[in-house]
């Protein structure tokens, strides 16, 4: 069962974000699909304020991965300039993909023949300047139950 949400500015693509925080836990695995600037990182930070994240959250694009505390810790890769899969177990990546938090990877594309056997797969398109185009995925019976809850956004939002 796949959602898609339509938002009209960064605000809404936060709150989205948001909601969607207060569902996961430690272990879960959130992949990031869609092109630069399609509002990945703002879809993080609206996750990580939920998570009462006091650092400022950015796209780790030269460090590969930025580790954030709070509710959970959060692990958030960005594998833009990852030019094998190999770079990643010099990272160590299982230890945070299995770990005790919650792993959010944007250009998930750069890994698609290694992807967990899990995770909540969100496309993002890039509709206009402001508007974006929200498409969640669940890959494994963890995720559909997600998605499930995250259904009850609807009547939130409306």
């Amino acid at each position: 069962m796949n959602l898609t949400y339509m938002t009209k500015n960064p605000e809404e693509t936060k709150k989205i974000g948001n909601y969607l925080a207060g569902l996961l836990k430690p272990g879960d695995i959130i992949l990031f699909f869609g092109e630069l600037g399609s509002g990945k990182t703002c879809l993080t930070q609206g996750i990580a304020a939920t998570m009462k994240v006091k650092e400022m959250v950015n796209s780790p694009s030269f460090t590969i991965i930025n580790e954030y505390h709070g509710k959970f810790p959060i692990y958030h890769f960005d594998l833009f300039r990852l030019n094998s899969f190999y770079e990643l177990y010099d990272l160590g990546y299982e230890e945070y993909f299995y770990g005790d938090g919650i792993t959010i990877v944007e250009w998930a594309e750069k890994i698609d023949q290694n992807l967990p056997f899990e995770y909540l797969k969100i496309i993002i398109t890039f509709l206009d300047q402001k508007k974006r185009k929200i498409e969640f995925s669940p890959i494994g019976e963890r995720y559909e139950q997600l998605i499930k809850e995250f259904k009850k956004y609807e009547n939130i939002r409306n």
